[in-house]
């Protein structure tokens, strides 16, 4: 698309935590030329969920600007394990767990990546090139003191917990992919952002023009309190099923629905900001989550799969004649999470937690129309949902 200097700004900063700097960056579009947009991504895990997209969507948008994208897969950096937020050092990945996860990957991008606009880079093509003489100057182009000044490295210092001397190559070979990339703008997260400032001041060493940094934010898994994470089971994958990917984002609140909006949907934000005023206005919210839901699971699958998935959603929740007035229940939660049985109970939906258990084991227990098998499962804090117990008990539980 062609678009002006400040068109492509407003684009680019839309839901951006910062741009560094963003002088930086205006000169660089007006310079009228393909940026070279680089996001990284280490391969520590086969699948990745619509968090991770976040950063996709941005490049995306870059690729629609008219610029080059290009994907690093860390396959290198994946094998030493990134530090970043950890309070032990991370358990580094084998060659082939790398290899494997990488391939899935590359499949998994260009659902929303356009593959004839997308460069896929791996660090190994250079890394693994790189002489130990090589290697000890990058090290000499960064000092401990300055790796110290990064919060978790600081914190494990202060505490007396180990940090290896490969833990502070992770930031420098991160950097110094810039530097083999020619990074005009990299992309990261929040969390990042030690480590892409490091790629510029490498590239200040090497005699290029520093890259521009542009964060975008950690998005909230659906509990609406901690980052989105397979482990914390608060996620959407971007391999599910239809139904699954549709119910999940169905049970998400009003208010996390429109930052999940800015963040992962590609309708203008003119046009989000036009159904917040609706809402406001006295709109059902549920309206634009059915539309944004479908938007979702039409770019994973297809629109046929979004349709279908919106009628089946329905059909669960008329066979189970949900109550329209159904008012939400407000639940302290305990530290560690609140047991699926003990809400039930908790909730006025069963007698006893040994009933409860006893549902659950017969498949007639649902959260948001999804079926709970799991009679251990833990519901945290910031969850916000409809609990079904049998086929006519229904409560809307929200925990804080």
């Amino acid at each position: 698309m062609t678009a002006t200097v400040a068109e492509s700004l407003e684009i680019i900063k839309r839901g951006a935590a910062e741009v560094i700097p963003e002088d930086a960056l205006v000169k660089r579009l007006a310079e009228g030329r393909p940026l070279r947009v680089k996001a990284g991504f280490d391969p520590t895990a086969p699948d990745l969920h619509i968090g991770h997209t976040v950063l996709l969507n941005k490049m995306k948008q870059f690729q629609e600007l008219g610029h080059e994208a290009m994907f690093l897969i860390g396959d290198f950096t994946g094998m030493i394990g990134d530090p970043t937020g950890k309070n032990a050092t991370r358990k580094p990945l084998s060659r082939d767990d790398v290899i494997e996860n990488a391939r899935t990957y590359e499949e998994q991008i260009f659902k929303i990546l356009h593959p004839e606009k997308t460069l896929v880079m791996f660090n190994s093509s250079w890394m693994s090139a790189m002489r130990p003489s090589e290697l000890i100057g990058l090290a000499a182009k960064h000092t401990v003191a300055r790796m110290l000044e990064r919060e978790d490295f600081s914190n494990r210092y202060k505490n007396g917990q180990p940090i290896a001397i490969h833990e502070f190559l992770y930031p420098l070979i991160q950097g110094y992919d810039s530097v083999a990339m020619r990074a005009d703008v990299e992309l990261g997260g929040t969390d990042q952002k030690f480590n892409l400032l490091v790629g510029r001041q490498l590239q200040e060493a090497y005699g290029q023009t520093p890259q521009v940094v542009l964060t975008m934010p950690i998005l909230e898994g659906l509990d609406g309190v901690q980052k989105m994470s397979k482990s914390l089971n608060n996620y959407v994958g971007i391999a599910e099923a239809p139904d699954e990917m549709f119910g999940k984002l169905m049970s998400i609140s009003d208010e996390l629905m429109w930052r999940y909006m800015e963040l992962l949907s590609f309708e203008p934000m003119s046009v989000i900001l036009g159904w917040r005023r609706e809402c406001a206005g006295g709109a059902n919210p549920r309206n634009y989550k059915v539309r944004f839901a479908q938007e979702i699971v039409a770019r994973f699958h297809d629109q046929a799969a979004a349709v279908g998935a919106l009628e089946r959603f329905e059909a669960r929740h008329r066979d189970g004649q949900l109550p329209d007035d159904l008012e939400e229940r407000l639940m302290s939660t305990p530290e560690g999470g609140y047991p699926i049985a003990r809400a039930l109970l908790d909730a006025g939906l069963t007698a006893s937690t040994s009933e409860a258990l006893r549902l659950i084991k017969q498949g007639g227990v649902r959260i948001d129309g999804e079926r709970i098998e799991d009679p251990k499962l833990l519901l945290p804090a910031g969850f916000a949902g409809i609990l079904q117990a049998g086929k006519r008990k229904f409560a809307k539980l929200k925990l804080q």
